[in-house]
C-alpha cells in the first residue's frame, strides 16, 4: 500500500460547543438533604465538514432531581474536528459512532463534573459508556425500522 492511501485518523481540535446549567428551585433545593435520582442522556452525532474532515457533536443532558423537583439540569456538547482520510466508506459510520465519540467522552465527563461542582452540588461522574454496543443497537434499531417500513410499503401495493 502506498503511503498516500494509508488510513489517516488525527484530531485536529476537540471544543466545548455548548453548555447549560439550569437551577429552577434555588435556593431552597440546596437545603434537600434526600439524594437526587441522576438521569443522564447521550446523543452522538457526526458529519462531514470538509474533504477528508469531520465533525462529531457528543451530547449529555444530565437531570437530577428530588420528589419531582428539579435540582439542576445541565446540558454539555463536546465536540471535535477530526481528519479522517483513505478510510472505506462502509467503515466510517463505525469510526464516526464509536471511535471518535471515544475520544470525546473523557472530556464530556470532566466538563458535566465540573460544572454541577461549580452550581454547588457533589460532582457527577459519568459511568464509562460502550459507544460500539450504543451504536449496535441504535443499527438494528434502524434496520428493524426499515424493514418495517418496507413491508408496509408492501402492503400497500398489494391493496
Amino acid at each position: 500500500m502506498s503511503e498516500e492511501q494509508q488510513p489517516v485518523f488525527r484530531i485536529e481540535k476537540i471544543y466545548v460547543k455548548g453548555l447549560s446549567l439550569e437551577i429552577p428551585n434555588a435556593p431552597a433545593v440546596f437545603l434537600e438533604r434526600e439524594p437526587p435520582q441522576v438521569d443522564v442522556q447521550l446523543h452522538t452525532a457526526g458529519e462531514r465538514i470538509d474533504e477528508g474532515m469531520f465533525g462529531v457533536l457528543l451530547t449529555a443532558t444530565v437531570t437530577a432531581k428530588v420528589n419531582d423537583k428539579t435540582m439542576f439540569l445541565v446540558e454539555a456538547q463536546q465536540a471535535g474536528v477530526f481528519q479522517i482520510r483513505n478510510v472505506a466508506e462502509t467503515e466510517m459510520e463505525p469510526v464516526l459512532g464509536i471511535a471518535c465519540p471515544n475520544i470525546l467522552f473523557p472530556y464530556l465527563r470532566e466538563v458535566v463534573s465540573d460544572v454541577v461542582t461549580r452550581a454547588g452540588f457533589p460532582p457527577v461522574i459519568l459511568n464509562p459508556i460502550n459507544f460500539e454496543g450504543i451504536y449496535q443497537q441504535d443499527k438494528q434499531r434502524a434496520d428493524l425500522n426499515a424493514a418495517a417500513a418496507g413491508s408496509l410499503d408492501e402492503d400497500k401495493k398489494t391493496h
